[in-house]
């Protein structure tokens, strides 16, 4: 199955890290990979030092919300698609997730119709999981769950700065 969280509320990243330690807990061998990310979140701490099922790479630099992608950025990004090919074709895992793919699609570091390719191709025991907002229309046709997280409120709006062990 596909599953996508997509949206521009809070949760994205979380509910596919809690998919993850579900399906670890249940004996299935995961890989989380993170896109645009380059810096390791607390969040994913607990993989590397308490969870040996669940193996995590980051695909990505620094944050450009406040700048536009350099070619870095597209390097790294390109890399990370590379590896990924590689770790589907190993066969070793049950679980993929694609944290923050939609944005590095969005921002075009990774061509969409190299991401359809991928999903054509992918076995059929394999469950991929890709979050990020902006999700294209031609993922959410292809995907078997779509989640959308919508934000109602959100205390960003009343200057709160992220917390740790919260958002990150």
């Amino acid at each position: 199955m596909i599953h996508i969280y997509t949206g521009n509320g809070k949760g994205k990243t979380t509910a596919a890290i809690g998919l993850a330690v579900r399906a670890a807990g249940s004996g299935m061998k995961v890989f989380f990979g993170q896109f645009v990310k380059g810096m390791a979140y607390n969040e994913v701490s607990i993989f590397n030092e308490q969870m040996p099922q669940i193996d995590h790479e980051l695909f990505g630099r620094t944050c450009f919300i406040n700048r536009d992608p350099e070619p870095e950025d597209y390097k790294a990004a390109k890399a990370g698609l590379r590896k990924v090919k590689n770790i589907i074709q190993s066969g070793q895992y049950s679980l993929i997730v694609l944290d923050e793919l939609n944005i590095a699609l969005y921002y075009k570091l990774i061509a969409l119709e190299d991401i359809l390719k991928l999903i054509n191709e992918l076995p059929r025991d394999l469950e991929l999981v890709i979050t990020g907002r902006y999700a294209p229309q031609e993922l959410i046709d292809k995907a078997d769950l779509v989640t959308e997280m919508k934000e109602v409120k959100h205390y960003y709006k009343q200057d709160i700065k992220a917390r740790k062990g919260i958002e990150f």
